[in-house]
């Protein structure tokens, strides 16, 4: 029987790589899927390929109109919100001595204010239909230590698996479920441009980062982004009930916690 029969969902930054892995699986579950992204011909592609009832809804998270209006857009279309995943983030690295303003405010804006309104947007969709419901939230195993290059990103999903802890025991009196899940190197189109920054500050060769991370995870290589969809769908199903505020690492054994 499909674990998710019967719920919809919204996936943010689900045009592509982990949140359109999410959005698969969660079709193949049986849940109906909105798949919210910037990129709405992206999205939109994304919905086609994937079928089941898969929608397009664009979704610009650093903007609280298009928050609003994708939560309206997937109530309308789809019912309501039965479970949210806070996918969308951006990454950017370097030393302390070269952190510009700019990349701060676009990553807290993303991250970690992106998070937090789409989150209470959706909350309140689901108090009002008094229903309960499951929030995802997308932490990483760099919210868990600082890193010498990555200080700005490491502390974006610090506050994530913090914000996680609070709105899960606010919203829990609301039969909404908040958790979130802590990946942790994981191969894809995104860390092609995580490399080359690595390259760039380290002064290596390009892929020779990529291959040193992938040799240091205990489980023998990196993640993929289907590596993660079994803990989306444990924590969106009714299996999932009793958790409530908790960080889940997905990471091939790098963090213990």
């Amino acid at each position: 029987m499909a674990r998710l029969a019967g719920k919809t969902a919204l996936i943010t930054g689900a045009a592509r790589g982990i949140g359109r892995a999410f959005a698969e699986r969660y079709t193949q579950e049986g849940a109906r899927v909105a798949i919210g992204d910037l990129n709405l011909a992206g999205a939109e592609q994304a919905a086609a390929a994937i079928g089941g009832g898969a929608i397009a809804v664009p979704l610009d998270v650093t903007r609280q109109e298009s928050i609003d209006a994708a939560v309206r857009e997937v109530e309308t279309r789809l019912g309501g919100i039965d479970i949210l995943i806070n996918n969308a983030a951006l990454f950017d690295l370097a030393p302390i001595a070269d952190i510009t303003r700019e990349s701060f405010d676009r990553l807290f804006a993303v991250n970690v204010a992106g998070t937090l309104f789409t989150l209470q947007a959706v909350a309140r969709s689901m108090i009002a239909r008094g229903t309960g419901g499951k929030i995802i939230n997308m932490a990483s195993q760099a919210g868990r230590r600082g890193e010498p290059l990555v200080a700005v990103y490491c502390a974006t999903k610090a506050a994530v698996i913090s914000l996680t802890q609070s709105a899960g025991l606010n919203l829990i009196a609301h039969g909404i479920n908040v958790n979130a899940i802590a990946p942790g190197v994981v191969d894809g189109e995104h860390w092609d441009g995580v490399d080359a920054l690595f390259a760039r500050y380290e002064n290596r060769p390009l892929g020779e980062k990529k291959r040193l991370v992938a040799e240091s995870v205990p489980f023998g290589r990196m993640g993929t982004a289907q590596d993660l969809t079994g803990m989306a769908v444990f924590l969106a199903s009714d299996e999932a009930d009793y958790i409530v505020a908790q960080t889940y690492n997905v990471d091939g054994g790098n963090w213990m916690s």
